[in-house]
């Protein structure tokens, strides 16, 4: 039997699941998610992280609209934390000025404070002086709980009546004269709105419902974490990240996580990380560092999709005003979730952009898929 709604939300990660919680309240929602489980890809592989400075304008913007919800969450959406301070130490070697002087731009980075060598080997005693140029640490930033997070919007979703379904694999879409048919082995479902929150399938989604992709591009990116020195305690280290963006490293779980910040093209996969990358990852983290990286506890990778100018992708498409892209978050989408998210909402149900997120320079144009064409 077909289940009638009014949006089905292709995707359960962060983008499709606080979609749906954002989007209950309002209209009747299917979440569909192929695997059988949500945030099984990208959201559930982030080292999330909060920092306002992080990617382009559009990303900022987003990100700004969003800190409320992290740092003062509504008493009935966790019972835990969502974010925890972490600082963020830029470094670099003398190769790296060129990109050392944009990232000092007191416009782009109003809250970073220049370091002495000194000073940063006391926040991180494993830097390599020798290596070490220059340093500047940003005290206003996050991690991100994500689990704590996606429960909190799952709980919210199915509080407001979403309807949330996992193993909804071999999908097929039909258009019909009133919306949409999926069909899956979970089932059959029919509403008049689709939207496209898949991660990296999102352009595959859009060719099995005859809309023309928009270029997305899913990016591999490696992490492993490593054994931290016993005689140190690591825990208030911060996130440190090279100016050129080669290489970053933070405390994880009692571990330290190491990434080369690859960005790999692939296909869309369950993505595995690759021997060359975890050894670039760790050639970097010696380089930089006093520490010796002689066991490799973890490792794995995840897709961060991108359009083709970095920004996430959320508006009905050009061609198909039932079709709704919420997409290319690229690595940014679990600190943009709370407002994309509302965003996306407001747009579905024909309102502009909330007045708050707008506030922060939120453009409905800079997120339309048409943007794209």
């Amino acid at each position: 039997m077909t289940q009638k709604y009014d949006v089905v939300i292709i995707g359960g990660g962060m983008a499709g699941v606080s979609l749906a919680a954002e989007l209950a309240p309002q209209r009747s929602v299917v979440l569909l998610e192929q695997e059988d489980a949500f945030a099984r890809h990208a959201t559930g592989r982030s080292a999330a992280m909060l920092y306002v400075t992080y990617g382009n304008a559009t990303v900022r913007s987003l990100t700004r609209a969003s800190c409320d919800f992290f740092v003062n969450p509504a008493q009935d959406f966790s019972g835990a934390p969502l974010v925890n301070p972490r600082a963020c130490l830029h470094v670099a070697d003398r190769s790296q000025l060129t990109e050392w002087e944009t990232l000092s731009d007191p416009e782009l980075a109003p809250s970073l404070r220049q370091l002495t060598i000194e000073e940063a080997l006391g926040h991180v005693p494993i830097l390599d002086p020798a290596w070490l140029y220059r340093a500047a640490i940003d005290e206003s930033g996050f991690d991100i709980e994500v689990s704590s997070v996606l429960q909190g919007y799952l709980v919210k979703a199915r509080r407001a009546g979403a309807n949330l379904v996992t193993g909804a694999g071999e999908t097929r879409i039909e258009r019909l004269s009133t919306g949409w048919h999926v069909r899956t082995r979970a089932g059959d479902f029919e509403a008049a709105v689709l939207v496209n929150a898949a991660g990296a399938w999102a352009d595959q989604v859009a060719e099995l419902a005859g809309v023309r992709g928009l270029g997305l591009r899913p990016l591999r990116r490696t992490a492993i974490t490593l054994a931290c020195p016993p005689e140190l305690d690591t825990r208030h280290w911060p996130f440190v990240i090279a100016a050129d963006e080669s290489f970053y490293f933070k405390p994880d779980a009692g571990r330290l996580l190491v990434s080369p910040a690859n960005e790999d093209p692939s296909e869309p996969c369950d993505a595995a990380a690759d021997e060359l990358d975890i050894a670039i990852a760790i050639d970097r983290f010696e380089r930089a560092t006093r520490m010796n990286a002689t066991r490799v506890v973890s490792r794995w990778a995840g897709l961060r999709t991108f359009a083709a100018d970095r920004s996430p992708v959320a508006g009905f498409d050009d061609a198909d005003s039932a079709f709704f892209w919420l997409a290319g978050q690229g690595g940014f989408g679990i600190q943009t979730a709370p407002a994309l998210a509302r965003s996306a909402a407001a747009l579905i149900c024909g309102n502009g952009i909330p007045a708050d997120i707008a506030s922060e320079g939120v453009d409905e144009a800079a997120l339309s898929p048409g943007r794209l064409r």
